[in-house]
This record gives C-alpha cells, sequence and structure tokens, in this order.
C-alpha cells in the first residue's frame, strides 16, 4: 500500500506501523494522559459510551483456525507472556506486587480482581510510571516545559504534512469523535493519532473526567494517604515518543485511519487479551489486523528499543530501591511485563523471585 505525505509517497505494510502506535497508545502513560487533557480543552463529548467492538481472535478461530494456531505458538513463546498480576519477593522483605495495567477508563479494567484490590489495599506505597497524573498541573507543566515534543513549534501544520485527501479524512474521523480539527492542528502526528485510535466510548468516558486504571489507582491511594511514588517523568516519555522519525508517525496515523470502524475491534480485542492476562499474545493478534500480515521490521525495531526496551531498563533499576523496602504495589502498562527483557526478567536479575498470582 502506498500512502502520499505532503508531495512525499511512503510505500508501507498495511498495518505495520499502526500497530506499534496502538501498543503505545494503550500500554504508554502519556498517551492516556496527553488524551485526557486534550479531550478537555476541546470540550469532546461522545453520545454513549457504550463500546460496540468485537473480539478479532474469536473471528479468526472460527474463519482461519491454522493462522489462529500461530497466532497462539507465537504468543506461548513469549516469556511471561500470561497473567497480570505478580508477587515480587526477596527473603527479610514483606512481599510486594507488580500489576500489568491498560491505561483505559474500560469498567471492566477499572474493577480490579479481588486479590489485587487487597494487594493494593495492604501496600504501604503505590508506584506507578509517573506520579505527575495526580496533578493536572504538573501535568500541564510537563507539556508546556517542552512544547517542541507535541507540538509543532515552526510553524508546521498537520495539514502542510498530509496530501489533501488524508487531510480530509482526518478532518471527519475526527469531526466523529467531537474533535475540531482546528484544535490539533499543530499537534505532532502522534498527539492526533491518540484521538483517532480510540473508540467513540473511550472518548466519551475520557471527556467526562472518568480515571483511566493507573490514575484511579494512584488517586485512591493519595486519597487515603498512601505514598504515590513514579519511575518516569512525563517530560521522559514525550521525549521517547518525539524521538521516533516523523515519518513513521504519519504513516501510523493515516493506517489507523484507514482502518475505520475496524479500531473498535481491535481495541475491544486488545481488552479481551488483557482481561484473560493473555498479554503475550498482543502483538501477534495487531499483525493480523492486516491482511498480508506484515510489519515493518525496521520500523518496529526502533520503536521496541525506544518505547520498550529502554522505558523498561529504566522502570526496572528505579524500582528496585523502592522495592528493597517491601510492602509495595507497582502498576505499569503490561507490555512492559513479558519478554527476556521485560520487567519481570530485569527484576529477577536483580534478585527478586517474581511468580504470577492466579
Amino acid at each position: 500500500m502506498t500512502i502520499t505525505i505532503g508531495h512525499r509517497s511512503l510505500g508501507i505494510a498495511t498495518a505495520g506501523n499502526m500497530l506499534l502506535w496502538l501498543i503505545a497508545a494503550f500500554h504508554m502513560l502519556l498517551a492516556a494522559a496527553l488524551l485526557a487533557m486534550l479531550l478537555a480543552v476541546s470540550s469532546a463529548q461522545a453520545a454513549d459510551d457504550t463500546c460496540t467492538g468485537k473480539n478479532l481472535m474469536s473471528e479468526l478461530q472460527q474463519n482461519d483456525p491454522a493462522r489462529y494456531a500461530e497466532v497462539v505458538k507465537e504468543a506461548d513463546a513469549t516469556p511471561n507472556g500470561k497473567g497480570i498480576f505478580w508477587k515480587i519477593e526477596k527473603p527479610g522483605l514483606k512481599p510486594s506486587w507488580l500489576l500489568g495495567s491498560m491505561h483505559v477508563t474500560d469498567p471492566r479494567v477499572l474493577n480490579l480482581p479481588l486479590y489485587a484490590r487487597a494487594a493494593r489495599d495492604g501496600a504501604d506505597t503505590i508506584v506507578i510510571e509517573s506520579d505527575e497524573i495526580l496533578s493536572q498541573k504538573k501535568a500541564a507543566a510537563a507539556l508546556l516545559a517542552r512544547p517542541d515534543l507535541t507540538m509543532f513549534t515552526d510553524g508546521t501544520t498537520i495539514e502542510k504534512l498530509l496530501s489533501r485527501d488524508d487531510y480530509a479524512r482526518l478532518g471527519a474521523g475526527l469531526k466523529r469523535r467531537g474533535i475540531p480539527l482546528s484544535a490539533v492542528s499543530r499537534m505532532r502526528p502522534w498527539m492526533i493519532a491518540s484521538a483517532v485510535a480510540l473508540p467513540a466510548c473511550e472518548i466519551s468516558r475520557k471527556a467526562k473526567g472518568i480515571p483511566f486504571l493507573d490514575q484511579k489507582i494512584a488517586a485512591d491511594a493519595a486519597a487515603e494517604g498512601k505514598q504515590v511514588r513514579g519511575l518516569e517523568t512525563l517530560a521522559e516519555q514525550l521525549q521517547a515518543m518525539a524521538e521516533l522519525p516523523v515519518e513513521f508517525h504519519l504513516k501510523s496515523l493515516i493506517e489507523t485511519l484507514e482502518l475505520g470502524s475496524k479500531m473498535n475491534d481491535v481495541v475491544e480485542t486488545m481488552t479481551d487479551l488483557y482481561l484473560s492476562g493473555d498479554i503475550g499474545m498482543t502483538i501477534p493478534m495487531l499483525k493480523t489486523v492486516s491482511p498480508d500480515g506484515k510489519d515493518e521490521k525496521s520500523d518496529y525495531a526502533s520503536f521496541e528499543q525506544r518505547i520498550i526496551l529502554d522505558r523498561n531498563k529504566t522502570m526496572a533499576e528505579r524500582a528496585a530501591p523502592i522495592l528493597a523496602g517491601g510492602d509495595v504495589f507497582m502498576a505499569v502498562g503490561a507490555l512492559h511485563l513479558p519478554g527476556e527483557v521485560g520487567i519481570i526478567e530485569l527484576l529477577r536479575k536483580q534478585g527478586f523471585t517474581v511468580t504470577k498470582v492466579n
């Protein structure tokens, strides 16, 4: 497939970059925080909080059992790919807990399992990716301090970067979500993609001020007088996204528009996988969104290194001295947990015993 960006044409796989951006959108805290702020500014409101997507894996299992088996095989080969709740232990310390989160407002996600809720209630310290989400002032300060990371500051607008047809499609896509194109014209493509990727139900809930999971965990803890600690700053997360090439983000934005209403199905499937604890199946599932199942290896390598692996290392290193005190409840994006260099394995290398809680 070829996409025209301004006066340039880019040959790309149908869902290669889109699937990468979706990983960031649903498992990177800043995307949720920034989108919530965007909606507060634009007063976007959707008419209905009801999500209408369907599970693509159920459909794939019925219509293409062989392809479904490939997805399951790839997922099964992912270390620590099953489970979103883990116990962290070290001799002489009270146990700590690790929750893989999803940065959405879906009530099914917000309703923590009883064992996770009990662990959160009993912990002395709550750790999330960034404690700046507790305060709109802090989040706004992070944005204002580095406007170049979220906005074009050289006079560039999204209209100048897209073809006339793609620009019109973007405007229509945003209008369906209650967001005027003028409100985002100078925003960088990955910021705009936040509004395009999420289904109307999620947009509506965020616009109404319903907190996403990490935000709720942190706010509840702060209200109870618990200590809330962050592992990153929002500025660091902004920097990670901004360091990826603008072409990558533009392709991701247009590919997301290409999916149209199918985005509801993608989001529903991601949510179902999260709720069932099948985190290792998320990336294999996203590849099936494309008819040819291709992705862009060079894009994926850069994305994985900067958005996942580098941040895994940072979060694990910064979590270590906090976990050394024991009795901690830590919540980070679920896709930071699995893999050979996921947070679970990195904590094990630090001498912690990390076991899945069923």
